[in-house]
């Protein structure tokens, strides 16, 4: 198969789209690079939806931190700390057998047109279940970083909209919102790349593919065993994986270049890449 004919056929096969049988014999390259691109659509669907739903989330989270009613304080501290202070490896396995077991205590959910359950449930399937895990994952650790990030607001910005009579959400708005997003920046990139990187977990969690619609690792996992030569299909990933990072360095890139611009450019908060190892 030519590598315009495996586009055509696998190009889109990961969103059940084209051929819906996997090559068993004469696996070519472009196959696996055309299947495991495919595969990466998954992984940009968990990271991108995750990443804007759980930055809602943590700016919710960060001012509950930061509030002084134990109401809002407590609850948000306490979200916070169990996420952060748990793997995200296990934090999949815990999320998916509580979603088996809800039908089992009698809980189900009806959604007009079906009510969920242990065999047909969405909320085990990756493509729900994975994506709640990371979105509350990462909610937590971005909810920490602006929550920093608020502490930091300098004080003499504080009272300069006091001194003009801002108050209330627009003394939020106008001030302590885009200086807190400045400040945090730096380290929220960081926090997505991360997140993007461990949309490949989702391949190891108990939650499966449905209908062999998997991610990049799935793809990858199968070639490999499939040609008995893993030094093809892994490395193919990872430069996946690679480019996905540059493109995402370079959009928060933009973003922070637009926040910063009222800034002298020595002033600038700079970017660095630190890759967390241990979650």
């Amino acid at each position: 198969m030519s590598c315009a004919e495996a586009l055509h056929a696998y190009g889109l096969r990961a969103i059940g789209i084209g051929e819906r049988l996997l090559p068993r014999s004469e696996i070519t390259l472009c196959e696996q690079i055309v299947l495991i691109g495919s595969g990466m659509i998954w992984n940009l669907y968990f990271a991108g939806l995750a990443l804007l739903l759980g930055f809602g989330f943590a700016v919710i989270l960060a001012l509950g931190k930061a509030s002084a009613s134990p109401f809002a304080a407590l609850p948000a501290q306490g979200f916070v700390y169990f996420f952060r202070g748990t793997p995200l490896f296990i934090q999949f396995f815990f999320a998916y057998e509580s979603f088996v077991l809800l039908p089992k205590v009698g809980v189900t959910l009806d959604l007009g047109f079906v009510v969920m359950n242990a065999e047909t449930g969405w909320l085990t399937r990756a493509w729900l279940g994975a994506l709640i895990v990371l979105f509350l994952n990462t909610s937590a650790y971005t909810a920490e970083i602006f929550h920093g990030a608020l502490r930091a607001v300098p004080r003499g910005e504080l009272e300069a909209a006091d001194s003009v009579g801002m108050t209330g959400f627009r003394k939020f708005r106008r001030i302590v919102f885009p200086t807190m997003l400045r400040l945090a920046w730096p380290s929220y990139t960081n926090e997505a790349i991360f997140l993007f990187h461990a949309t490949a977990l989702v391949f190891f969690s108990s939650f499966p593919a449905w209908r062999q619609q998997g991610d990049a690792l799935y793809y990858a996992a199968y070639f490999a065993e499939a040609t008995f030569n893993p030094f093809v299909a892994y490395p193919i990933v990872a430069g996946y994986f690679v480019a996905g990072t540059v493109l995402l360095i370079l959009a928060f890139g933009l973003v922070g270049a637009r926040l910063n611009r009222h800034l002298p450019r020595e002033a600038r908060a700079k970017f660095r890449f630190r890759p967390q190892f241990i979650r």
